[in-house]
């Protein structure tokens, strides 16, 4: 499928007149798939998981965020495709704008795909999350080690959940409160870059 209709959804909800938010012109990057985690203080608040998938973000909303212990099990809802460029944004989407508040990125960085067949044989990231069950490996400032995300529910209410598999430690520190958190590309707090208003 054409990059263009990936990203019709995103583009589709959006005034790039009055939002910062990339339009989404890049076809690809690096040589390894990255991974960007946002925290989105907008109606409710929430983090956002992105996955990028060939030419795009494949995107979640994870209410209470990622987290690094094995004995968490979270929530991760699909919402629509993103650009590449949107692991950098950070700003204020204006009120009144499809997904209004401020956003922070939070962790970023490159994973590693570890799909298989029963047989162990890889299977293609994309294909494996159309299957409803994708493995992977995070190299992130933050967030490190292998996670899965399975499928549970589909049609309309499609929902997720996304757990990190257990390694060494049996416990982690969970995720942080994210009104404290910062930012990894600029230090900020979410309060920091809301008084410092839109991008």
């Amino acid at each position: 499928m054409a990059e263009r209709d990936r990203l019709r959804d995103y583009r589709g909800k959006r005034d790039f007149g009055r939002t910062g938010e990339p339009k989404g012109q890049q076809a690809s990057s690096g040589e390894e798939p990255r991974f960007v985690v946002q925290i989105h203080d907008a109606r409710t608040m929430h983090f956002d998981f992105r996955l990028q998938v060939d030419d795009v973000l494949k995107s979640w909303s994870v209410p209470k965020g990622p987290s690094d212990d094995p004995h968490d099990k979270r929530l991760a809802v699909p919402t629509e495709d993103h650009p590449l460029e949107y692991e950098e944004f950070e700003g204020v989407i204006p009120e009144g704008e499809y997904g209004g508040g401020t956003v922070i990125v939070w962790d970023h960085g490159t994973y590693e795909p570890l799909s298989h067949d029963r047989k162990g044989r890889s299977v293609d990231f994309g294909e494996s999350l159309e299957h409803g069950h994708a493995t992977f490996r995070l190299h992130g400032s933050k967030l490190h080690g292998e996670y899965a995300l399975t499928r549970f529910r589909g049609g309309k209410d499609e929902s997720w959940l996304l757990v990190k598999k257990a390694e060494g430690r049996a416990h982690g520190h969970g995720t942080p409160d994210p009104r404290r958190a910062r930012s990894v590309r600029s230090g900020r707090t979410l309060a920091q870059v809301a008084a410092d208003g839109p991008e």
